[in-house]
């Protein structure tokens, strides 16, 4: 009587007016049981009830079991990837996809273990899978993006890249989404659909970059003593590589273009990758402060007006 009422509602409308037929035949048998021999009727619903209380008793205990034996895998999982050096990318969303693939295990276990006709449950969900389909096709999307990132590799954990308007470092790669931490320390989760169709600069890539420095000075400045005075200064910082480093190239410095107020220089150099920032913000200061103590000014918009008396 009782687990005829907790059945699951079947697909087909046949089948669900004799599903209430059914249960409406077993509340009356039992209310004509209980009007002719009360007690039997009382002790078979007890039987039933206990039962049924068993039941949701076993299903909390293996709910309890598979929670924490879905963590005991993750960290299992996570331990055996940290000792092989897996990129911590693929491990995290390796661990996120078998953590959420054994939770719906478990719940499929927990519902047929309370009795509930497995079978007609997954009619539903198949029933339901277009609409809720198009309901999560973002998600979808974002899932079919983060199995591409793990296959094509644009970037890794630890990698410095920038994407969809946002910089960072990254720091996991889940299902759905990539964690990125910014230089002032925000965390940004960009949705992994849109960040595979989009353009990512890496800037981890290669060990070694390059500077680009402009420098404008004023008209009238001698070339060859600016240029000189530049490699100077680009010269005598130690992280700036030359040409013995495999990769790098001699510093470089060259007239670069005639403005209307200025004579503009360019300055390149290589230096490793972590030494790019600092080495950037040195090198403007050096060029700031000892330019002028070689006699060499910096310029400012300049306008001619020349004014000519009316007749």
């Amino acid at each position: 009587m009782l687990h005829l009422i907790l059945q699951s509602n079947p697909i087909s409308q046949e089948e669900i007016v004799e599903k209430a037929d059914s249960a409406k035949a077993s509340l009356s048998q039992f209310k004509e049981m209980l009007l002719a021999n009360p007690g039997t009727a009382l002790q078979q619903f007890g039987r039933e009830a206990l039962q049924f209380g068993l039941k949701v008793l076993l299903v909390l205990v293996l709910y309890f079991i598979g929670a924490w034996l879905i963590k005991r895998i993750r960290r299992a999982m996570e331990r055996h990837f940290t000792r092989r050096g897996t990129d911590r990318a693929m491990a995290s969303f390796l661990c996120s996809f078998v953590s959420i693939g054994l939770t719906v295990l478990l719940i499929i276990v927990l519902v047929s273990t309370l009795g509930i006709n497995t079978t007609s449950l997954a009619a539903l969900l198949a029933a339901g899978g277009m609409a809720l389909g198009m309901a999560l096709s973002g998600t979808v999307q974002n899932f079919a993006g983060g199995l591409m990132i793990m296959i094509f590799k644009p970037f890794k954990a630890g990698d410095y890249i920038e994407a969809q308007g946002y910089a960072g470092v990254v720091t996991e790669v889940t299902i759905v989404g990539t964690h990125l931490t910014t230089i002032d320390n925000r965390k940004v989760v960009l949705p992994n659909g849109a960040l595979s169709n989009g353009n990512i600069v890496n800037y981890s890539s290669f060990p070694l970059r390059r500077i680009d420095l402009p420098v404008s000075v004023e008209y009238g400045t001698d070339a060859a003593l600016c240029r000189e005075k530049l490699l100077e200064i680009i010269r005598e910082d130690p992280r700036i590589l030359d040409e013995q480093t495999p990769g790098a190239k001699d510093p470089f410095v060259a007239l670069q273009k005639l403005s209307e107020s200025s004579v503009n220089f360019i300055v390149r150099a290589w230096v490793k990758g972590s030494d790019y920032w600092p080495a950037q913000f040195d090198l403007n200061e050096r060029i700031y402060t000892e330019l002028p103590q070689a006699g060499i000014r910096f310029p400012f918009p300049q306008l001619d007006v020349h004014v000519h008396p009316s007749e």
